[in-house]
């Protein structure tokens, strides 16, 4: 399993990641190439090798060609991305990081997330940053991403909005759940679109895995700060693990004055907020009620955006939850090619092969094909079920 491990001891942004992918064998002809088929114009890309602080890093920028460019809402970036040419996982990588920042930013702001109107984040260089992360980590194949502590930062930072504290607060929003890394001196250290990447991508913080390291790539920041070097650090590194074990929250809550179409509702809502899963089973409550007991599990940094949710879209007016550890097999999102056409699946770490149900529902009804069928064709062809 491939371990990538953001090691962001002097911080992050969006531009010192794609630098560091690039450093890790990222070719930047392979990154225009994919990011072509975005309606994107007007920007060329530069790589470069350079010094900070005796230490050598690559440094990645975005011109703009073309000054006029629009300004961006969520649902524009999000449906651009979808209509694009992007592989599968590149398109859902790309889009969890967006969702992420535009959640940040609606609870910044006090808008809905359909609302969200970006104005640095939406430019073409920060779409660039957080695609190209996207197309990194699928070119070199990374399973899982790790990451250290996030210095707070402190002084000001210029926006569309005016002078804002660093950090600033959507990327405050999007620290919540991480760990501070120490503090390293005034300055923006981390940006909103580095601090999305992190919150969306990463599945631990702290000290790296166990791994046997086998690269290490340096990205490095616009600005040189002198109290130490300016660059993100990604450690590529290879697990044996065939498990992995993590912490969760699990959030549970009993409901039995709720109409039922509600809890499909409330499902949908949990799941595209982070929930790892979501469940509900029947129980008897108190003077022998029939009702329904919520189950969430949930990264410890989501608790109370998740809990809020629960509140505010049922019934519920409490629940609870605790720590509990978890051991899933690793696992990779793919497209195959099948006698139906191209298919999307799941292949888990022991090598079985799990066809995605929103893909083989388009090609059943595409193709009048019972939704069975596809689900054992895909089985058959793509691998052990």
């Amino acid at each position: 399993m491939k371990v990538l491990y953001f090691d962001c001891f002097a911080g992050i942004a969006g531009d010192m990641t794609v630098a560091g992918l690039i450093e890790l064998g990222l070719p930047l002809e392979t990154l225009q190439q994919e990011l072509s088929s975005l309606p994107l114009c007007g920007y060329t890309l530069e790589s470069r090798k350079v010094d900070r602080h005796g230490v050598a890093g690559t440094s990645f920028k975005v011109t703009l060609t073309e000054e006029d460019q629009p300004h961006r809402h969520y649902s524009g970036i999000s449906a651009m991305i979808e209509k694009s040419g992007l592989k599968p996982r590149v398109k859902e990588l790309s889009q969890r990081i967006f969702l992420k920042l535009a959640q940040a930013e609606a609870s910044v702001h006090g808008v809905p997330l359909e609302r969200v109107h970006f104005h640095e984040v939406g430019a073409v260089d920060s779409i660039v940053d957080i695609v190209g992360t996207a197309i990194g980590l699928d070119y070199l194949g990374i399973d899982r991403v790790c990451a250290s502590g996030l210095p707070y930062g402190h002084g000001f930072v210029k926006t569309a909005h005016g002078l804002l504290p660093v950090p600033a607060p959507a990327t405050a929003k999007l620290m919540e759940g991480i760990p501070l890394g120490a503090d390293i001196g005034p300055g923006e250290r981390v940006t909103p679109t580095g601090a999305a990447i992190v919150a969306a991508l990463a599945d631990s913080f702290g000290a790296p895995p166990v791994m046997t390291v086998a690269g290490t790539g340096y990205g490095a920041g616009e600005k040189d700060f002198p109290e130490l070097p300016n660059l993100l650090r990604l450690v590529l590194g290879e697990s044996a693990e065939a498990k992995e074990a993590q912490e969760v929250l699990v959030l549970e809550t009993h409901i039995d004055d709720m109409p039922a179409e509600i809890f499909g509702f409330l499902m949908e809502r949990l799941l595209e907020a982070g929930a790892l899963d979501v469940a509900f089973s029947p129980l008897q409550m108190k003077k022998n009620r029939p009702g329904t007991r919520l189950t969430v599990i949930a990264k410890p940094g989501d608790l109370q955006k998740l809990s809020d949710l629960i509140l505010s879209e049922s019934s519920a007016i409490g629940l609870r939850y605790y720590p509990a550890g978890r051991i899933t097999l690793p696992r990779s999102c793919e497209t195959r090619t099948t006698s139906l056409g191209e298919v999307r699946v799941k292949v888990l770490g022991d090598g079985r092969v799990t066809p995605e149900y929103d893909s083989c529902r388009e090609i059943a009804l595409a193709k009048g094909v019972p939704l069975g069928e596809v689900y054992r064709t895909v089985q058959m062809e793509c691998g052990k079920g």
